[in-house]
This record gives C-alpha cells, sequence and structure tokens, in this order.
C-alpha cells in the first residue's frame, strides 16, 4: 500500500511556518513527510534556507510522523557528523527517521572552498561515506583515509536500530549502482516510462527496500494561477544533470532560468486546479511500485494546499 507523505521545502519557507504545515498536514491525513537539506535556495525568489537538522529535531517532536531528509555526505558535511545527527534522531524517536544520501549539487557544497569533483569521485566519495556511517551505527570505532578522512570516530550514542540509508538517484544509471548498498531509494517525478525504467533499473540490480517518490506539483484554484505559481518559484529548478549538479549559485540558477517559459514547466511539475486530476497523476505514479509518495506544492503558501489535498485527494488515494 503507498502511503502520501508532505515534503517541506526549506529554500522556499521559513523554518517556523514550515514546522506549523507539517503539523496541519499531519492534521488533514498526510502519512509521513520528509524535507530537503540546503545551505542556499534554487532562486532569490525562494529566498529561504533553513538548517535542516535544527528542524528535524522540532518537527519530530511536534507531530507523530515519520521524517527523512535528503543529504550530500562528504564536503559540506563529514560522514560522521551525519552518522551522529541521523543516530540521535533515531534514538529519541524510534522507526521514524531515515536519510537519503547523494552525491550533492554545487551549489551547497561550494562553500567549503574545496573545488567540485567531477561525477565519478563524487560517487565513489558517497560510498566511502555510506560505509563510515554504517561502521559508526555498528558502534565501531573508524579510522579512513580515502576521499574523505576519519580519525578514530566513535558514536557514543546510538539507537537500537539504526536508521534506513536510502540513496537518492535521478537516472537510471546511478539508481543501479545504488542497488548494492541501498536501503531503498528515492527519486522525483519523471515522465512515466522513465519513471518505470528507474523502477526497473534498481530492482534488478538487487535493490532492496522501499521505493519513495517526491511530487512537484502545483495546486491553485484556476490553472492560470497553478502554472504562474510554478513558473515563479519553480523554473529555476527544471534543469537536469549535469547543470542541476553543476550551476554554483543562485545566480547562476536564476540566470538560466530566464530563459524557461511557462509551458516548458509541464515537464517537472504537476500542475492543475483540478484535484481529481492530481488524483490521476498520483494514482499513475504509486501504479509503477512506489511504497511512498511525498508531495510537494511549489508555492510558499501551503494552507490551501494541505486543506484541498486533505480533504479531496488523500481519501482518495487510500489503499493504493
Amino acid at each position: 500500500m503507498t502511503s502520501f507523505g508532505f515534503h517541506a521545502s526549506h529554500e522556499q519557507i521559513d523554518p517556523g511556518t514550515l514546522l506549523r504545515n507539517v503539523q496541519k498536514a499531519e492534521s488533514v491525513g498526510f502519512d509521513a513527510a520528509m524535507c530537503s537539506d540546503h545551505i542556499a535556495p534554487w532562486s532569490a525568489r525562494q529566498g529561504e534556507s533553513g538548517f535542516a537538522w535544527s528542524w528535524l529535531g522540532a518537527a519530530m517532536q511536534a507531530t507523530s510522523l515519520s521524517f527523512g531528509v535528503v543529504n550530500a555526505p562528504g564536503q559540506r558535511y563529514h560522514p560522521a557528523i551525519i552518522a551522529q545527527a541521523a543516530a540521535t534522531l533515531e534514538s529519541m524517536y524510534p522507526g521514524r527517521f531515515w536519510v537519503a544520501l547523494g552525491s550533492g549539487e554545487a551549489a551547497n557544497e561550494h562553500i567549503t572552498g574545496g573545488g567540485w569533483p567531477r561525477k565519478s569521485i563524487r560517487n565513489a566519495r558517497l560510498r566511502e561515506c555510506v560505509d563510515i556511517i554504517r561502521a559508526l551505527h555498528r558502534g565501531e570505532e573508524v579510522s579512513h583515509d580515502g576521499l574523505v578522512t576519519v580519525d578514530r570516530a566513535r558514536l557514543w550514542t546510538l539507537p537500537e536500530t539504526p536508521p534506513p540509508l536510502i540513496a537518492v538517484a535521478v537516472s537510471t544509471e546511478t539508481v543501479a549502482w545504488a542497488a548494492e548498498w541501498a536501503d531503498g531509494a528515492a527519486t522525483i517525478n519523471q515522465p512515466i516510462d522513465d519513471l518505470r525504467a528507474w523502477v526497473d533499473a534498481y530492482r534488478s540490480a538487487g535493490g532492496r527496500g522501499e521505493l519513495a517518490l517526491q511530487v512537484h506539483l502545483s495546486y491553485a484554484e484556476t490553472d492560470a494561477e497553478a502554472l504562474a505559481i510554478a513558473h515563479d518559484q519553480w523554473r529555476a529548478n527544471v534543469f537536469g544533470p549535469p547543470l542541476a549538479w553543476d550551476i554554483d549559485s543562485v545566480e547562476g540558477f536564476d540566470e538560466a532560468a530566464a530563459y524557461v517559459k511557462p509551458e516548458d514547466m509541464a515537464a517537472s511539475v504537476v500542475i492543475s486546479a483540478d484535484p481529481d486530476e492530481h488524483v490521476r497523476r498520483l494514482e499513475e505514479f504509486a501504479s509503477l511500485g512506489f511504497d511512498r509518495i511525498y508531495l510537494h506544492h511549489v508555492g510558499k503558501e501551503q494552507d490551501r494546499f494541505i486543506d484541498v489535498f486533505g480533504e479531496r485527494v488523500l481519501p482518495r488515494l487510500r489503499g493504493l
């Protein structure tokens, strides 16, 4: 059965408002939540970027939902810090936390001043980080010399069961590569045939665990308003790899997005004023085999979306 969660976008909404949003989402029937983890937004129009790990502690205390976060260890974050943060949240809220690990984007990682490695090196670095985090979660003392360096790290506060380490991947190549180490896999909405190939690539490579999908959508009272919201807030997010990985500033994304037209948005955002259309599209995504689908209304104002989806969308998706 597919569960439907709320995506909390730190790039767009200040942490206090986002906390109230996720509480409201739980009250209307969302099953779970997840959040982004950025140092900067994608666009100056989005205008926020709260620290995800501080917020997660508050959000998990304020709700009973399970939570996940998308994270890139190895550059901005040392893997031992992520291991400790994840272990602490899982210790406080057993069975309610997961972390999705990816190779990152330059827009977030460049702040260390260490340069931006090519994709193959970023994947190798991520693989080292996964092994380091798992060893720390087993209670081992870890020293490591490679693309990351660890000197005698040990975690003294551990949960009974380590939190799942999920692979976040867009391409079939990356998700197949991750199948060897991941406890599950997550991606963003893409054309149906591409998502079907993504699921097949992970499972064919022996991938275990649950599959999660983050769906970017825009809902408003009219299609024109929904399109205007999507174009204003999310046009800097329509670029696939390698642009999405390699542009290293808000200004760079906004400059590239200056050439994105409103009609270009439908390829990456589900845009409709009709709740029935959102139900249809979400049913289609669920039919591909996704266990958890997280809904991200790409507007900064979330109340109307939460109310309408709680009343007219989520009840029709129960039991898929």
